[in-house]
């Protein structure tokens, strides 16, 4: 078990810096051998790996906060704001890295502990569908269609534990519905949830006709599988479908020709049905998971009240899914786009005088989407890089109050390194997600 013992500090005017050491913790005494403590802070247990996380947030954050007040930096780069700027951001950039590591750490083990919560909430659902059957059955009577539900509902739950006992070390029964970017796909969800509800249904018919023994009986159930009946319910099965799969196809197309920008996330979360991937409420997949959930519940409602038949789906209601379908496909194909460098301009302190670009002199890039949605995050932001003619210069971090200053999403501030030659030469910004913008010439004077 590990535990951080020590953090990032700074020497006194060599700029040595300690770093931190796993040391294994003893277990508690009287505890078995290999017992995890409530203090716990490494990766081997999902305590441990939430707590070491937390704590090097904190440590981040703290130090951030010192080195942008002027605290810790070493006296011998005090006469170099440049050098003292490329130092701090070294600083914040290794100790990003160690909560991006813990972060990890901490994903992988919240994923493979979801399958668990995820058979316990199928268990929870049969046993509410049992107590409901329970309850309406004291006034109705119980009847073929209850015990047919039952156990199509028993049936369909252990394939779906087994499903995520076998996928247990990557989420589970949510497996399916974790897109590339490790971020629960609004439309895979979607479309999981009416082909649930359409397998649920069929096997409800099926075992009610295994159970009945009269030929007229049978032949109404067979009735109930006709198309006039079932229609809107596989309209809108065959749209949730098709969307999911155009989804994933035009993201990936967008992104591997560099028109979309994508990061992927530590872990899934469920707020990523309803928001885009910088965590900001998104109006096209709330509106689409909203409408088709108040769709299925009427589906449902309509199965449990006529169990002998398909769920008779309104098209008035079926168009309703298909215009918000229409709608989140729109919003997605919009979505997102190439960063742009627009200019390139000389920084200037104030009281320094006007003078072309050099060697030596930062420059500000001014443009638009340098910080892709979800790259947000110090670890993330150390990794973008510009190019200066044939040089590449990492994007210093400054930090600034409870953030950063720079990088920004609609401008840079990066130094003229003395590698490159005097002339016009190219300037060209490699984003975290790893699309280049355009060239944008500047001339170096001599």
């Amino acid at each position: 078990m590990a535990v951080d013992t020590a953090r990032d500090g700074t020497g006194g005017g060599s700029g040595a810096r300690e770093e931190s050491v796993p040391l294994q913790k003893s277990a508690p005494s009287g505890a078995p051998s290999g017992a995890h403590s409530t203090s716990c802070t490494c990766g081997d247990c999902p305590h441990g790996a939430r707590e070491g996380h937390r704590h090097a947030r904190e440590d981040f954050r703290r130090r951030r906060d010192e080195l942008a007040a002027g605290k810790g930096l070493p006296a011998a780069l005090a006469h170099s704001p440049g050098a003292s700027r490329q130092w701090v951001s070294d600083e914040l950039t290794r100790s990003a890295r160690t909560v991006a590591e813990r972060a990890r750490e901490e994903g992988a083990m919240r994923l493979e502990s979801l399958w668990r919560q995820t058979v316990i909430a199928i268990w929870a659902a049969v046993g509410v569908l049992l107590i409901g059957q329970l309850l309406t059955a004291l006034s109705a009577g119980w009847t073929a269609g209850r015990t047919a539900s039952l156990i199509a509902a028993v049936i369909a739950a252990g394939v779906v534990s087994l499903a995520a006992y076998l996928h247990r070390a990557r989420g589970g029964a949510l497996a399916p519905l974790i897109g590339e970017d490790n971020r629960l796909s609004t439309s895979r969800t979607v479309a999981a949830a009416w082909v649930l509800l359409a397998v649920y249904t069929v096997l409800v018919l099926a075992l009610e006709l295994a159970g009945r023994s009269g030929k007229s009986e049978r032949r109404a159930l067979i009735e109930g599988l006709e198309l006039s009946r079932g229609a809107g319910l596989l309209t809108v099965l065959a749209l949730s479908c098709a969307v999911a799969v155009f989804v994933r196809r035009t993201v990936s197309v967008r992104v591997q020709h560099q028109r979309l920008q994508k990061v992927r996330a530590d872990r899934p979360r469920a707020g990523d049905l309803l928001t885009d991937d910088a965590g900001r409420g998104s109006f096209c997949d709330v509106q689409y998971v909203l409408i088709s959930g108040v769709a299925v519940v009427f589906a449902g409602v309509r199965l449990a009240r006529q169990p002998d038949q398909l769920p008779d789906l309104p098209w008035s209601l079926a168009l309703l899914v298909v215009v918000s379908a229409a709608t989140y496909l729109t919003g997605k194909y919009a979505e997102g786009g190439r960063p742009v460098v627009l200019s390139v301009v000389r920084a200037r302190e104030v009281g320094d005088l006007h003078a072309p670009i050099r060697t030596g002199d930062d420059i500000e890039i001014r443009g638009a989407g340098f910080v892709p949605p979800g790259a947000g995050e110090p670890d993330r932001l150390s990794r973008m890089v510009v190019r200066v003619g044939a040089v590449h210069v990492p994007v210093p971090l400054i930090p600034s109050g409870n953030g950063f200053s720079n990088p920004a999403d609609a401008t840079l501030t990066v130094p003229v390194p003395v590698e490159v030659e005097p002339g016009r030469v190219e300037i060209q910004v490699v984003t975290a997600a790893g699309v280049e913008t355009n060239r944008y010439p500047i001339d170096v004077a001599d």
